[in-house]
C-alpha cells in the first residue's frame, strides 16, 4: 500500500525512472520553475550513481532545516509517496509564507510520475500530508495551480480547498488542514 514516507535510496531505481518519464514528458518539468526542473539542474548529473543519489537524498531531507537549503527557498519538508520501493510521487510543505509563495506558489506542492496519475495518488498524498501542515501551526493551507490542471483543482477541491481568487494564470485554494 502506497504511503508518505522521507525520502530513502531504497527507491533510488524507480525514482530515475520517474525523472526519465518527467523528461519525456517534458513541458515546465525540466525547463521551469518547479522543483524538478530545479532539482534536475542541481542533481541531475550526479543522482544516477548510487553516491550521488545518497547525497541528494540526504540534501532534500536536510532542506527541512533552515540553514541547510538552496538559496532563495523556505525551509521545506519533502516526503515521498511509494509502494515498496516504487516512487509514485513527492509532496513539499514549505514551513513559511514568502511574497512569492502567498501570490503563486502556495505552502504545498507536488508531483505524481506520469504513469502513476489517476489513480488518486496525488489526493491521497495531499490528504495524508495536512496533518503534517496542522503539527506545524496551520489552520489551513494555501495551495495553487493553473487554471488549465483540471486534475490538480480536482485534487485541491476533493481536500476541502475552496477557491479564493485567479491570479495571471493561477487559481488560489485555501485547505483546511483538519477535517470540518
Amino acid at each position: 500500500m502506497p504511503q508518505l514516507t522521507r525520502p530513502t535510496v531504497e527507491v533510488r531505481d524507480s525514482f530515475l525512472g520517474a525523472m526519465d518519464e518527467f523528461r519525456e514528458e517534458a513541458g515546465d518539468w525540466f525547463g521551469g520553475n518547479s522543483m524538478i526542473a530545479e532539482e534536475v539542474r542541481v542533481y541531475g548529473g550526479c543522482w544516477t550513481s548510487p553516491e550521488g543519489f545518497a547525497e541528494y537524498v540526504a540534501d532534500v531531507r536536510a532542506a527541512a532545516e533552515n540553514d541547510r537549503r538552496p538559496a532563495n527557498w523556505v525551509a521545506a519538508t519533502v516526503l515521498w509517496y511509494v509502494d515498496g520501493t516504487r516512487w509514485l510521487g513527492r509532496i513539499a510543505l514549505r514551513h513559511e509564507y514568502t511574497r512569492h509563495l502567498l501570490e503563486q506558489g502556495g505552502l504545498i506542492g507536488y508531483e505524481v510520475r506520469p504513469t502513476a496519475r489517476r489513480r488518486g495518488h496525488a489526493t491521497a498524498m495531499l490528504r495524508d500530508a495536512l496533518p503534517f501542515a496542522a503539527e506545524r501551526g496551520f489552520d489551513r493551507v494555501l495551495i495553487t495551480c493553473d487554471a488549465d490542471n483540471v486534475a490538480s483543482r480536482k485534487v485541491i477541491e476533493s481536500c476541502g480547498g475552496a477557491l479564493e481568487d485567479r491570479r495571471g494564470k493561477k487559481l488560489r485554494y485555501w485547505v483546511p488542514t483538519a477535517p470540518a
